[in-house]
């Protein structure tokens, strides 16, 4: 009885499921309406931030005119632009560079 041959394959195979997906982010972009306090208060509040990394961000939002405040999956990112919104923030979503 002979041992079966091994198989060689010219690409390899791969299921969509197991491709690791790209991470979404949450960016909060600044505007002429909010106090530097609030975004900070909101951060705090939803995130729950420690006031310190709150206020990073909050001034990363003054100065460069946009923040990275969350990374993580779609829906989680769909849940937490939706979540500034309902503090009155600007916030977009986008997937994470590579």
């Amino acid at each position: 009885m002979s041992a079966p041959s091994p198989v060689e394959l010219d690409e390899p195979v791969t299921d969509d499921l197991t491709v690791l997906a790209t991470p979404w982010v949450t960016i909060v972009w600044n505007d002429p309406v909010n106090l530097m306090s609030y975004v900070s208060f909101v951060f705090t509040k939803y995130f729950g931030y420690s006031k310190k990394k709150a206020e990073k961000l909050m001034l990363e939002v003054h100065n460069d005119g946009k923040s990275v405040v969350s990374t993580g999956s779609r829906e989680e990112m769909e849940r937490d632009v939706q979540a500034m919104h309902e503090y009155g923030l600007w916030a977009t979503m986008q997937q994470a560079d590579a």
